[in-house]
């Protein structure tokens, strides 16, 4: 098999997004998990503006837009179904279904009251959903739903089946379930911590499996490693710390690796790194890799070790501006991604593209950086970091 490695670096633009009627920021990506051979697999695109938009993600043009609901937080692909799901500040989980042209949800998950959503997952069997709110009256909590449709029971609208509120002191700014184990939930929160739970667990205190300290704002956690036993995170001023949880009973320290400012410490090789955007773990080689970027839109991707990151490569000619948001398809080892240009791009290893010139393309998401700008405060993230 080509080392991944290689295959990164050879990753070229296949295809861009046709321009849209209102360009926004691409805050979040996400790829349907089913795929229906006379479809084609979808593409969710979390915008500035308060809209969801689906793709078709071999030709990457707009199939329908979910629009008109300022606050949402994070987007995400059911595991079994083209349901997708967001959490909103106006204190629900919302569910579209993707395949429909309506703009209104299938399914709202309410909040308790004063609740405002800033974070959220599904389980990897579409059986509970969780989302993190933001601290309001001293109380920061994480908020279950059973997401399960029952059929003596088709209302459109589910309250909570309980919420933890003893562990996080601030904004939850993370929720993420493990990819196999439907039970274990890890979140992650502006005061620093990172804890993971076992839902299966009556009461909040005994769920509670470990705590991890980053010692900072979280901005991104993630799971790595062999049977998904390691947890990855990022930090609002682009701290990375990695955890492996099968050293919980032994001696072994838990700590991977640590460090506060990764831009201080990377070498990219004749240039900068201002931002990390996420983590991305690579099944068939075992190996977790950090992606980040420049402010002009080069994207960088790195590779961690236990003594540290390593630059692999650097994809640039795509995007003109800061990059928020990328989705790694395991399947056909492609890569979306989306930024602050309103571009969303495909990579492939070894592609051509086959549209506008690589100049033309980029005058063309120059210009619509200037245009989109008035969305730059809309994002969580960028907020934090002020």
């Amino acid at each position: 098999m080509e080392k991944i490695e290689e295959q990164f670096a050879n990753l070229n633009i296949v295809k861009r997004s046709s321009e849209t009627k209102e360009p926004t920021y691409l805050l979040g990506i996400d790829t349907s998990k089913t795929v229906q051979a006379e479809k084609g697999s979808l593409v969710a695109v979390l915008c500035s503006n308060g809209s969801i938009r689906i793709y078709d993600k071999d030709r990457l043009n707009v199939l329908r837009e979910f629009r008109g609901y300022p606050g949402l937080n994070g987007v995400k692909f059911a595991n079994s179904c083209d349901s997708v799901y967001s959490s909103c500040s106006d204190g629900t989980v919302k569910c579209w279904d993707a395949r429909l042209a309506s703009e209104k949800p299938v399914q709202l998950f309410k909040g308790y009251p004063s609740n405002i959503f800033i974070s959220f997952d599904i389980s990897c069997n579409d059986h509970v959903i969780c989302a993190g709110t933001e601290k309001v009256d001293d109380d920061a909590l994480l908020v279950f739903w059973d997401a399960r449709i029952n059929s003596q029971d088709l209302s459109t609208t589910k309250d909570p089946l309980g919420a933890y509120s003893e562990t996080h002191s601030d904004d939850i700014t993370q929720v993420c379930f493990h990819p196999s184990d439907p039970n274990v939930v890890v979140s992650g929160s502006t005061d620093g911590l990172v804890n993971v739970f076992d839902i299966t667990v009556d009461n909040e205190e005994d769920a509670l499996v470990t705590t991890c300290n980053s010692v900072s704002s979280v901005s991104c956690i993630g799971w790595s490693g062999k049977d998904y036993k390691q947890i990855y995170c990022m930090t609002h001023d682009e701290g990375f710390c990695w955890w492996d949880l099968n050293h919980l009973d032994t001696d072994e320290p838990i700590t991977c690796l640590n460090i506060p400012d990764v831009r201080e410490v990377i070498n990219v090789k004749e240039g900068i790194l201002d931002y990390l955007i996420g983590g991305l773990y690579h099944e068939k080689t075992d190996k977790l890799f950090v992606v980040g970027g420049t402010n002009t839109g080069i994207i960088h991707i790195m590779s961690c070790t236990t003594s540290g990151l390593v630059h692999v490569t650097r994809l640039q000619g795509g995007h003109a501006a800061t990059v928020r948001s990328f989705c790694w398809n395991m399947q056909d080892d492609s890569l979306l991604t989306g930024g602050e240009d309103a571009q969303l791009l495909l990579w492939k290893p070894g592609a051509v593209e086959k549209t506008l010139t690589k100049t033309d393309s980029m005058k063309i998401a120059s210009s619509v950086y200037q245009r989109v700008r008035v969305h730059s405060n809309d994002s969580y993230k960028r907020r934090k970091k002020q």
